[in-house]
């Protein structure tokens, strides 16, 4: 029979008890649950923004402001995310439930912010500078897709937790 997900026993828990407890008291949870969807829609909307940029030739105000805007987004998401981290693990980057997380991270955001550089001194031209907009919400993508599979691995380690509590098997 082929297992859909992993068994409990191939990775350690997302969170120590003390770190959970941490995590569920924590005023930046709520933050962070909040702020995540909000980036993720300046995101869209500056994703249509741009790629109609990029197809007809206008809107480019638009689409540079959005670009502006999910960068205050991500700036703001990484800043409160990094106090989440001291709270919950200790450490305000690189906690090692976070690790590889936090990493890419650093490659979202420095995209974004050779976006606002190349903008605010005109370095590159508007096209090319949508371009740049691109790979910044590739990585951005790929950084959300890594955040969400580790809220699912947090998901299941409750619930094998809770099944566990009851008695029943893993």
């Amino acid at each position: 029979m082929i297992q859909i997900r992993p068994k409990r026993t191939d990775r350690a828990p997302l969170y120590t008890a003390e770190q959970r407890v941490r995590r569920d008291q924590t005023i930046w949870t709520p933050v962070q649950g909040l702020l995540a969807p909000l980036q993720f829609l300046a995101f869209a909307v500056s994703l249509v923004l741009v790629l109609r940029y990029l197809v007809t030739g206008t809107g480019y105000e638009a689409a540079t402001l959005s670009v502006v805007v999910k960068t205050g987004f991500l700036y703001i998401i990484m800043v409160t995310g990094a106090i989440w981290e001291k709270v919950v693990f200790g450490q305000y980057l690189l906690a090692p439930a976070f690790f590889w997380e936090d990493v890419f991270s650093f490659a979202v955001i420095a995209l974004h912010t050779a976006y606002l550089v190349t903008l605010f001194t005109g370095a590159l031209a508007p096209a090319a500078l949508m371009g740049l907009a691109l790979a910044a919400y590739a990585t951005y993508v790929i950084n959300a897709a890594q955040f969400i599979w580790k809220l699912r691995m947090a998901r299941l380690d409750m619930a094998a937790r809770d099944r566990a509590e009851q008695g029943l098997p893993a």
